[in-house]
């Protein structure tokens, strides 16, 4: 049964350029790590970092400017606003691989790196009710991932808030700690955002994957929630 909670995406949205899908994987036993899934993630490695190297320059893929011509039209400066994708590969150049965390993170990072999209996963049951993708007016709490303060939040900028006020994904770029996914999670909500750059028919593919990975290596039951685009 889904947990009863709503992901609300607010009108202003609409003429940014936003696209995503947004979905639950409930009832999920997250692992430290699967041997089986490490072959598949390595493929994936290996793609992108070839992929990057012809390349030569990543910020010239057309999906990642998509991420920068978004936060553009929010006036978000793309010199400290990375998209998780485009952080990523920046992380595969520099190190040759990406970081371990737990399955479920590892599973949306691979996606994440495999179709340039920018995907998160919060713990459902420790967001303090709905989620609202809308534009920020700077009164919203934002403590980022790793962080023990708050950090300032601008007005005018879109950011993934749940019923308290609080960021728990500002722009596409950052998480907190309060929902992030460990090995005590068993209800996942998850973001499979693009821009304008990303047909939905792309974006429900990086989904289907996503699906696809988590079930195998952790179970669950998949709730769609919503689309935008």
């Amino acid at each position: 049964m889904a947990i009863e909670k709503q992901f609300i995406a607010h009108p202003e949205i609409n003429p940014i350029g936003l696209r995503g899908i947004y979905l639950t994987i409930e009832n999920v036993r997250n692992r430290e790590s699967d041997s089986n899934f490490c072959s598949y993630q390595q493929q994936i490695i290996d793609n992108a970092y070839q992929y990057a190297h012809r390349l030569g320059d990543i910020k010239e893929d057309p999906i990642l400017q998509g991420f920068r011509q978004l936060h553009e039209r929010v006036g978000a400066p793309n010199r400290k606003n990375l998209s998780a994708s485009e952080n990523l590969y920046k992380v595969l150049e520099k190190r040759g691989t990406i970081p371990h965390v737990n399955l479920i993170v590892d599973i949306y990072n691979s996606i994440s790196l495999k179709y340039k999209l920018a995907l998160g996963a919060h713990d459902w049951d420790r967001i303090d009710g709905n989620v609202h993708l809308r534009i920020t007016n700077g009164t919203e709490k934002f403590i980022p991932l790793g962080e023990s303060d708050a950090k300032p939040i601008k007005p005018g900028e879109y950011s993934y808030i749940d019923d308290s006020n609080e960021v728990i994904c500002y722009l596409d770029v950052r998480q907190i700690d309060k929902t992030k996914v460990t090995l005590d999670t068993h209800n996942v909500f998850f973001v499979v955002q693009g821009n304008a750059n990303t047909p939905i028919p792309y974006i429900e593919d990086a989904v289907f994957e996503l699906i696809d990975q988590v079930q195998k290596y952790c179970g669950g039951e998949a709730y769609m929630l919503s689309q935008i685009g």
